[in-house]
């Protein structure tokens, strides 16, 4: 009796962080009437996008943000730029702000349809200052490699694709099958919502952007989402996308911050490596999250001469 109340326990347990998920509310079409923006039907499902400022002119910025925090990381960036005359399109990666959590391998072909999507339900047709943060620059350097007659220019922010970074248990997961799914659906909540908090507390952002990024994990799918992108797009090392960029003669700005525990700046001297033509310039003090802690200084080096 002892024996079957401990196996009972032990699977209660075992399928406690797969239940959580599965409790909270999908993405649904009445949760998006508080969305800004609009919304796109792409082939893997709904993307929710929105267009900064009301001009019809002015050179184009689409923005692409990383892996944990959706669009809304672009606000205060995007402001600054449009106040100098750009337009600029932001939009939610499947799996998290106000867009579907398909299902599939979130890898480099899973976001380069979106985003090749988005582009063209935009009717974009070239002319373009692509920015990439985080995985955002993988996905976009990704791009770059194979449309670079669609860019005017690369921006990279602290970006993802450039080789090893520190080994955060959350990472580690990713290499282990089941064990990793459940140890990742266990541990990785709470450390998000502490890095959250610790962005309001230590980074100086607002309090309700800091609610938002924590507010991410009550939407079914966003947490397997991550623990996806992790085994996928950040799972790869683009020295031969970056090398092709440059052979392409395409320009590219990368901005790196000094105080970045995820992203070393000695990958600053690979990016060099990879192509000596590239323009990098640091954000002194700033931390991973730059484009929310010091959105000026990234919009300014964005604009560069405009």
């Amino acid at each position: 009796m002892i024996g079957w109340a401990l196996l009972a326990g032990l699977a209660a347990l075992a399928a406690a962080p797969f239940a959580v998920e599965w409790r909270k509310p999908p993405m649904s079409d009445a949760r998006r009437t508080a969305a800004p923006g609009h919304f796109a039907r792409l082939s893997r499902g709904g993307t929710h996008y929105r267009w900064y400022g009301d001009r019809t002119e002015g050179p184009v910025a689409v923005c692409v943000h990383g892996l944990t925090t959706p669009s809304f990381v672009w606000d205060g960036v995007a402001a600054d730029m449009v106040a100098h005359g750009w337009r600029v399109l932001a939009f939610d990666l499947y799996g998290r702000g106000w867009s579907d959590r398909p299902p599939g391998p979130q890898d480099r072909e899973f976001f380069l349809e979106q985003l090749e999507e988005i582009i063209r339900h935009e009717g974009l047709k070239g002319d373009i200052t692509l920015v990439g943060y985080s995985m955002g620059g993988a996905i976009a350097a990704c791009y770059a490699a194979r449309n670079p007659q669609m860019l005017r220019r690369l921006a990279l922010i602290a970006p993802a694709g450039m080789g090893q970074v520190p080994q955060r248990l959350e990472r580690r997961c990713a290499g282990w099958p089941v064990l990793g799914d459940w140890l990742f659906r266990l541990r990785f909540p709470r450390r998000h919502r502490r890095a959250a908090e610790l962005l309001h507390r230590n980074e100086g952002v607002a309090r309700e952007v800091a609610a938002a990024q924590a507010a991410e994990l009550d939407t079914r799918g966003f947490v397997p989402a991550v623990l996806s992108s992790l085994r996928g797009m950040l799972s790869e090392t683009l020295e031969t996308e970056h090398r092709a960029i440059a052979a392409a003669k395409l320009p590219v700005l990368a901005i790196w911050a000094t105080a970045d525990a995820l992203i070393p700046l000695s990958h600053m001297g690979r990016l060099t490596a990879w192509n000596r033509d590239a323009r990098q310039v640091q954000v002194k003090g700033a931390s991973h999250w730059l484009p929310l802690t010091h959105p000026r200084e990234v919009a300014r080096a964005l604009r560069g001469s405009d």
